[in-house]
């Protein structure tokens, strides 16, 4: 696997922002627990490769990855 690239370039919106998508006290704590941000590069690359492994073994990513072939051609 390649290396990852760091992550520090992520932009999250100040408090108090005036989009109506970030209002709500979880919003930003929730983009940061879907970027991982707490995890070292090395736990990171840990995940990403156990989220895979587990993709490619899951019967519904096959199902899903057939669905796409029939009704797109797309594998």
């Amino acid at each position: 696997l390649a290396p990852l690239p760091p992550r520090q370039g992520l932009f999250l919106p100040p408090a108090g922002s005036q989009l109506p998508c970030f209002h709500g006290s979880s919003t930003i704590r929730n983009l940061k627990e879907r970027f991982h941000m707490n995890m070292t590069e090395e736990q990171l690359q840990l995940l990403i490769e156990q989220m895979v492994d587990g993709s490619m073994r899951s019967i519904t990513t096959k199902l899903y990855d057939g669905f796409q072939y029939l009704t797109n051609g797309i594998m």
